[in-house]
């Protein structure tokens, strides 16, 4: 479970990088420092800051910037996008369309998914098969956002052997049939000023580990420690707010949270925030690590799940037409 924590660590993951195609990485004194750290972060909060990724700040500003123009777009513009389930539920939502645990979020967003190709999966992928939806206007939209998602699955990536260090595993603990073929998901999401009403209900994240990429100047997110109380994870520039989803905390048999989180932006500017989803393979069967189960008094504390009959379980009831 969280902690009572208070505020959200900050960690450079610069060493950690330097050495993750090292196999060895596990033994060199920087990167233990990094893992100790990121274990200590996803036991107590779930969540975390990370620093010093490699990803150019101009790049998580134009990705700010393009999301900004395309939600500023006379609504007939934007919904020339509009999500379907006939689009594998890719596209474009208005405002109050997405719903989190029955109520609507005060929210706009586009929605995009790793491609999955007709008969991919069988009938576990049938309702996300389909081609991302990419506006042409703004310009350079659909190739800006492309080479920011195939940064954000390298990090995600890596930042995941330090968690498999963290576990006690090998660092290639989270590849091959677990997340060798990593499904993603992104959503580019748009909260309106001055709204003090709910932009994000109160939920956890499915997969992996999330990147989020938040406007510098907003305060807007807020996660819930273990007495319930709401704590701020304020913007800080040039970083990402990382947390941990409902597949990690299984693989982790309950060793790492994956913690409540909502967004209200109170703000009187109009917020952006681009969310990045590391998954699990898509039809990956998720259960407690050995090496976890072993730290848990030998008990498996949670069924295994598919992540892909997961993600279609949510987003089927994610939103309303």
């Amino acid at each position: 479970m969280a902690t009572d924590f208070k505020s959200i660590p900050i960690i450079d993951i610069g060493p950690l990088l330097a050495k993750c195609d090292d196999p060895n990485m596990g033994q060199d004194p920087g990167v233990a420092h990094v893992v100790k750290q990121l274990d200590q972060a996803c036991k107590e909060a779930g969540f975390f800051y990370v620093k010093g990724h490699g990803i150019p700040e101009t790049l998580l500003k134009e990705v700010k910037n393009l999301t900004h123009k395309f939600f500023e777009l006379p609504y007939e513009e934007k919904t020339k996008i509009k999500m379907t389930p006939e689009k594998g539920y890719r596209g474009y939502q208005r405002i109050g369309e997405n719903i989190t645990k029955g109520v609507p979020d005060i929210h706009e967003a586009i929605d995009c998914y790793k491609e999955v190709k007709p008969g991919m999966y069988g009938d576990l992928g049938k309702p996300m098969e389909g081609c991302n939806q990419w506006p042409t206007n703004p310009q350079m939209f659909k190739i800006l956002m492309e080479e920011y998602i195939s940064l954000c699955t390298e990090l995600s990536k890596n930042i995941m052997r330090g968690i498999a260090l963290a576990l006690g595993g090998s660092p290639y603990e989270f590849e091959g049939k677990r997340a060798g073929d990593a499904f993603w998901v992104m959503r580019l999401i748009g909260y309106p000023e001055l709204c003090n009403d709910i932009g994000c209900g109160a939920h956890t994240d499915y997969g992996l580990l999330t990147l989020v990429n938040q406007d510098d100047d907003i305060n807007a997110l807020q996660v819930r420690n273990l007495s319930g109380e709401w704590i701020s994870a304020p913007p800080v520039p040039g970083t990402f707010v990382c947390n941990i989803g409902d597949m990690l905390k299984i693989y982790s048999n309950g060793l790492y949270e994956s913690t409540l989180h909502q967004v209200i932006n109170s703000s009187p500017k109009y917020r952006v925030c681009v969310a990045y989803f590391y998954e699990t393979n898509f039809d990956t069967a998720v259960e407690p690590l050995d090496i976890c189960k072993q730290k848990t008094g030998g008990t498996k504390k949670f069924e295994r799940a598919v992540y892909g009959e997961h993600l279609v379980s949510k987003v089927q009831t994610n939103f309303v037409d």
